[in-house]
């Protein structure tokens, strides 16, 4: 996949488009819920508690908008949002450790694969890794996954309040080699910082691209 720089008339596409109404569609526990494929989507996963929740409260300029918890597993469905009728956003159940039973991490983990696998209009998986840990082996099965499934996925890494800025700059390196491995990667990793809004308006200028197609 070719590198896409971000340009100065991206980041303004992207702060006009998240600016736009954004509101919660539904939750799906069963692909037969799943709104209609008639808006582009991008899809929001990673491990447990890598900060799905508020990395969207924060896209979005909103401060609970996602629901956010210090529990993993907080999340247990496919919500679903509808940005200004122009792109819908997924909050994905977390994978990895959750503090719920075993069972019903089996079952939305097992919903969550089938989703990225199937879902024809979504452009684009978001891939969240925490900045403090890096890609963990349950991420490489995942990103293996969606290489499988021609999904185009983008690493963005969270928490990057959380390191040092020269550890920062060896992970963004080392992660984009890693991307290098796969074929549905895109080659540049985003770091950011739902906190501090570190790399916010990167990804904003980066999801107002897919709306635009």
């Amino acid at each position: 996949m070719p590198r896409e720089p971000i340009t100065e008339d991206d980041l303004e596409r992207g702060r006009r488009l998240f600016a736009r109404p954004c509101g919660f569609v539904l939750g799906a526990t069963t692909l037969l819920q799943l709104p209609p494929p008639d808006l582009p989507e991008v899809a929001f996963a990673g491990r447990s508690n890598v900060g799905k929740s508020s990395l969207l409260n924060a896209l979005t300029r909103r401060k609970a908008l996602a629901r956010t918890s210090n529990t993993p597993g907080r999340t247990q469905e496919l919500n679903f949002f509808d940005l200004d009728g122009r792109l819908r956003l997924a909050d994905l159940p977390g994978y990895g450790y959750a503090a719920a039973p075993k069972t019903k991490v089996e079952r939305w983990t097992r919903l969550t694969m089938d989703y990225l696998r199937g879902r024809p209009n979504l452009r684009r998986v978001l891939l969240l890794v925490d900045a403090r840990h890096g890609i963990k082996a349950n991420d490489g099965e995942v990103m293996t996954l969606l290489d499988k499934a021609a999904v185009a996925f983008q690493v963005v890494l969270t928490k990057a309040d959380k390191i040092r800025p020269a550890d920062l700059d060896t992970l963004m390196a080392r992660t984009e080699t890693a991307l290098g491995r796969h074929v549905a990667a895109h080659p540049d990793a985003i770091a950011t910082s739902s906190r501090d809004g570190d790399g916010i308006d990167l990804l904003r200028a980066a999801l107002a691209r897919l709306a635009d197609r």
